[in-house]
């Protein structure tokens, strides 16, 4: 034992748990000579070195550089202690304690390292060709895990026994495959089958390359990805593209792209430094793009968008098949109508019965299942970032910080685009995306997701958090829970909610609340909403004019019915004389039936509904009647800007006071509207350039008058329709130009898919944290 000799315990929390980070520890303790061991625990990592200071503050200095590639750390705590009198310069790796995973974080699942990648297609290696090889850097886990802590026996893995070159690989802290959970090979691992429809096996010695030629020859084909299966063809191909849509029953939404590699994007699409990074990062999400029209893609891949959503490899299986079946395939969610993504080779069998021509299956267990995420970059000029349309593979569950410690709650979001939270302490676990809750398929994934995240985590919530709708399966779900204490949250409030801890802020916000649907504390339809508040409370200070939906949710399904809704509220008897294609395109009789029961308010709720008033100058404009996904409507009408890039001047935005708040009355931009297709030079594309200005300028002016009454400064947007790049752009630089602070979203998705983490603060705010 020298003098100067020391001894140092080092907590370390974040990701460091299955991602090889012990074995960094290992060699960087080995490699200066220090004694001592390593081990996981509770919360994270626990390292022990001693010997002298010299080398100890060396491995201090090294620790949290040139990290493993999927370890983060959040957290290093260092304490000193007394050297022990028998220290030895012998460094040990120790098993995981009893209590190992309870509270430690959980990596996502992860694309294809560099490493394996080359192993993969190196004819030496003895994982050559092997469609599940991973190691510590990359491949599954969160879809995988069973329980905690993180180590074979709690996997989908537990069934197969390592072969002796796997074992030593396994146990050798040398190794980056050192205690890889699911590490494996042709010899001991999971194997890959192709099936028939039938379920029967195809019988061929390579499945991957008697796939590839099926794709090659148009056919159309089920293949397990990381979280679920997916269905795979080639865009290049009009008839297998028009079949996939014919048999999808899916008319117009675009379908999703897997590229070879950025080269092979910039092929399709444009993109600049920041969503080729995007696109090459660790999550691997799909990534909108601008289109580029002279591609060599089918028309039926995306039409009438401007937009791609394209995304690199993130499975072994789907490398090899990119290399063997061509540079871009069709790679869309497999799963039968409204129900979730198909899991297990039984749900793909039967759900999508009908779909695919072959199933492309492996044996490794999908324990959870997980969609892929969607992303863009927004080009923004105040701050570019990115943003999730969808947060799911890749990123789930890497927490949100809680912006203040939070009790253990759940929260249940809303019935669309559903996720639900888990809050305990400093972190906000958000699972993935669920989807909508109207089947009972998405209804049982959606109660396996609560159980999922409460096993991982540890968590037994106290409080439960839901929207004020009674009629959602999420609020009756929370209706059923035994010892907890509800906490019912207004659908706005928590948008305005979720983008505050999105943004880690505590204090009164101005929120722009824009979105399709929400239900009011007064029971009517919110949805162009300005409130003031915080986690604990909000007042209602202004909102856009209310208007009616003739035949309610058909409305949703037929932009039309809101803009002859619109028209007959506006311009009473005279809207049925109107100079409007809109007005020709339908039935004289129907558009009367319409043109009454918004009138009359037979069956036609009243709304305040941004989203409902996008739709309807769709429609207008005659781009979008009748949709056939959700938002396509807004999603066209946004496009149009791309072609007219001549300034306009926007319509007024005339406000009056109502019930002490102020209303956006949207009489003037209707009367434009109609004006400017009415007179030479209205084209579409101006008209929506006009229409998105008018909304800007309204935003503007509203929030400078709240402001001003209230002395609140800073201001956050979300809900639904701020995906429209355009006007969430276009918003945050004009209110930034006024002086106000803004916040938009990064971490979360703008839509309701961020809605319970909203949800969650709300609640722990409200029962004191």
């Amino acid at each position: 034992m020298t003098s100067d000799a020391v001894r140092r315990t080092v907590e370390v929390t974040g990701f460091v748990q299955g991602v090889g980070f012990r074995p960094h520890v290992y060699r960087l303790a080995t490699q200066h000579l220090l004694g001592g061991w390593v081990r996981n625990d509770a919360r994270g990592v626990t390292i022990c070195v001693e010997g002298p200071r010299e080398a100890a503050d060396l491995f201090g200095e090294a620790l949290l550089k040139r990290l493993p590639g999927l370890a983060r750390v959040d957290t290093c705590a260092v304490v000193a202690e007394e050297p022990v009198r028998d220290w030895t310069s012998s460094f040990t790796v120790r098993h995981s304690t009893a209590e190992s995973g309870a509270g430690a974080l959980v990596t996502p699942d992860s694309h294809v390292c560099a490493d394996c990648a080359r192993e993969l297609f190196d004819p030496a290696d003895r994982r050559h060709r092997y469609p599940l090889l991973n190691c510590t850097d990359c491949g599954p886990r969160y879809s995988i895990i069973r329980g905690l802590p993180y180590d074979r026996p709690k996997t989908t893995m537990a069934d197969f026994a390592m072969c002796p070159e796997c074992r030593a690989e396994y146990e050798s802290p040398a190794d980056r495959r050192f205690h890889a959970q699911p590490t494996a090979c042709w010899s001991c691992g999971p194997q890959v089958r192709l099936l028939l429809p039938d379920g029967s096996d195809a019988g061929t010695a390579d499945p991957v390359a008697t796939a590839a030629g099926l794709l090659r020859d148009g056919h159309i084909l089920a293949v397990k990805a990381l979280g679920g299966y997916q269905l795979m063809a080639d865009p290049r191909s009009p008839a297998a593209t028009a079949e996939l849509r014919a048999r999808k029953e899916r008319s117009s939404k675009p379908f999703a792209l897997l590229v070879r590699d950025s080269a092979t994007a910039a092929e399709y699409t444009v993109l600049d430094d920041r969503e080729r990074r995007l696109l090459e990062s660790p999550g691997r999400p799909i990534v909108l793009l601008r289109a580029r029209p002279d591609s060599s893609l089918a028309p039926g891949v995306a039409p009438g968008s401007a937009t791609l959503g394209l995304m690199l490899p993130a499975t072994p299986l789907q490398h090899l098949l990119l290399a063997a079946a061509g540079p871009v395939l069709i790679a869309t969610s497999a799963n039968a109508p409204d129900e979730p993504m198909a899991r297990t080779e039984e749900e793909a069998l039967r759900g999508l019965r009908g779909l695919a021509d072959a199933f492309l299956v492996h044996d490794r267990e999908i324990h959870m299942r997980v969609d892929d995420s969607i992303a863009r970059v927004v080009h923004s000029t105040v701050e570019p970032k990115v943003t999730f349309v969808r947060r799911a593979r890749g990123y789930v569950p890497d927490p949100v910080p809680a912006p203040f410690p939070v009790p253990p709650v759940l929260a249940l979001g809303a019935e669309l685009k559903n996720t639900v939270c888990l809050g305990s302490g400093d972190n906000l676990y958000v699972s993935q995306h669920i989807g909508d809750l109207k089947s009972l398929g998405n209804q049982r994934f959606f109660a396996d997701t609560i159980a999922h995240l409460r096993s991982v985590f540890g968590v037994t919530p106290r409080y439960v958090a839901h929207d004020l709708h009674p009629d959602f399966h999420s609020t009756r779900y929370a209706a059923s829970c035994q010892d907890v204490r509800l906490v019912g949250v207004q659908h706005h409030h928590a948008h305005m909610a979720s983008c505050m801890a999105d943004n880690g802020l505590d204090r009164p916000v101005i929120g722009v609340v824009f979105d399709g649907t929400g239900y009011g504390t007064d029971g009517t339809i919110w949805g162009g909403e300005f409130l003031i508040g915080d986690y604990r409370g909000f007042e209602r200070k202004a909102h856009l004019a209310r208007f009616r939906l003739p035949g309610g949710d058909k409305a949703v399904r037929e932009p039309d019915r809101v803009a002859i809704g619109l028209l007959a509220q506006h311009f009473g008897a005279d809207a049925a004389t109107l100079p409007l294609d809109l007005l020709r395109r339908r039935d004289p009789f129907e558009v009367g039936v319409l043109m009454k029961m918004a009138t009359r308010g037979v069956n036609a709720p009243e709304t305040s509904s941004m989203g409902r008033l996008f739709d309807a100058c769709s429609a207008l404009l005659g781009v979008c009647g009748r949709v056939g996904y959700e938002g396509q409507a807004a999603i066209e009408l946004e496009q149009l800007i791309a072609w007219d890039h001549t300034p306009v001047e926007p319509w007024p935005v005339r406000l009056r006071e109502e019930d002490d708040r102020l209303v956006i009355d949207h009489g003037p931009w209707l009367e434009g509207m109609v004006s400017d297709l009415s007179g030479p030079g209205g084209s579409a594309a101006r008209v929506s350039r006009t229409f998105h200005e008018s909304v800007v300028r309204a935003v503007v002016e509203v929030c400078l008058r709240l402001s001003h009454s209230s002395g609140v400064t800073d201001t956050v947007l979300s809900g639904g329709v701020f995906l429209n790049q355009h006007l969430l752009v276009r918003v945050e630089e004009e209110l930034t130009r006024a002086g106000l602070g803004v916040y938009t979203h990064s971490r979360i998705p703008t839509n309701d898919g961020g809605l319970s983490v909203g949800q969650a603060m709300v609640a722990a705010a409200r029962v004191g944290g």
